[in-house]
């Protein structure tokens, strides 16, 4: 396995309890410069000491060149890099970082909803913010397990007013969604992040109801967008490498493509981090992944080689 090419040596200079279980960071360049423009809903790659690869949404502000942001929630179950963030001194510590990359970009609409359930508030703050900063019509549902656990809450509030609802789950059900999206008129869109759970939920909601809709996942869950057969052979060429390959149904797109000893980049390889992220050239890809927003699936500019395949019998890859 290789890691994303993390092309930023930055400075850990600060960290912050936001909430109970939730620590945030906040890195800066060594010799103090600009750091790349990003834009809300963008995340970083961090490689930590242990050598883990970890994918987390930039939280601050995208005006702010001079430091990154992010948040963390204490995992108990998780695969290690929150235990090992929130465990190690990292304040005045280097970290290798990759520039911020958005697959959960704010996209053009009259209205905006913007949905959180936990830690998945963090690409959601950005947006408010620049939603607020545009004039744009927005509203906001903030659903988590006590206030207390609840980080940027209070910046929230003081962001939008009345146009916020948080909703503590510990003493209230969650709001109705398809009363949230039926307000909403036909242009409008919804965001939502946070457990696979609430993400569903939305995504049930608005497509019963119409609704364009825009999610972001922490976790795998496959979602196939095609009706490729996993029993069916695909045949896959890496065109810059000349490299033609009948790739069966018990190896995935990135066992074959290093198998033909092509470099490629990875990470989780279970759809979620993005690391992978290949072009695609010719094909029609089944994508699996939980990066890739609605709008980049229909494209079928981009894809997952770790999970996803394809719904015909070929594929072209810039590999």
């Amino acid at each position: 396995m290789t890691t994303a090419r993390h092309d930023l040596t930055l400075r850990v200079t600060a960290a912050t309890w936001e909430a109970d279980g939730v620590l945030g960071l906040t890195l800066h360049t060594i010799d103090g410069s600009d750091l790349p423009v990003w834009e809300a809903g963008a995340h970083i790659d961090v490689l930590l000491p242990s050598g883990r690869n970890r994918q987390y949404s930039l939280c601050g502000d995208p005006r702010d060149r001079k430091r990154y942001q992010i948040a963390v929630r204490l995992e108990d179950a998780g695969r290690g890099g929150s235990a090992e963030i929130h465990g190690t001194a990292l304040v005045g510590e280097q970290l290798r970082v990759a520039s911020p990359r958005n697959h959960f970009a704010l996209r053009e609409a009259a209205e905006y909803l913007l949905i959180a359930g936990g830690i998945g508030v963090t690409p959601l703050l950005p947006m408010a913010t620049a939603l607020h900063r545009r004039t744009a019509a927005w509203s906001m549902l903030y659903c988590g397990r006590g206030a207390d656990t609840m980080p940027f809450r209070e910046e929230l509030v003081a962001l939008g007013g009345k146009q916020v609802r948080l909703v503590d789950t510990t003493i209230e059900d969650r709001p109705d969604l398809k009363d949230a999206t039926h307000r909403l008129p036909p242009d409008a869109v919804v965001y939502c992040c946070g457990p696979a759970s609430l993400i569903d939920a939305v995504v049930e909601t608005c497509e019963a109801s119409g609704t364009r809709y825009e999610t972001e996942r922490f976790a795998a869950n496959e979602q196939r967008t095609g009706t490729g057969e996993d029993n069916d052979e695909l045949e896959l060429e890496l065109r810059r490498s000349g490299v033609v390959l009948a790739v069966g149904p018990d190896t995935t797109l990135l066992e074959a493509i290093r198998g033909a000893g092509v470099e490629a980049d990875s990470d989780c390889e279970e759809g979620y981090c993005g690391t992978c992220e290949t072009t695609v050239l010719e094909g029609d890809p089944d994508h699996r992944d939980v990066v890739l927003s609605k709008v980049e699936r229909a494209a079928g500019k981009t894809m997952m080689p770790c999970v996803s395949r394809a719904c015909g019998k070929k594929l072209v890859l810039d590999l």
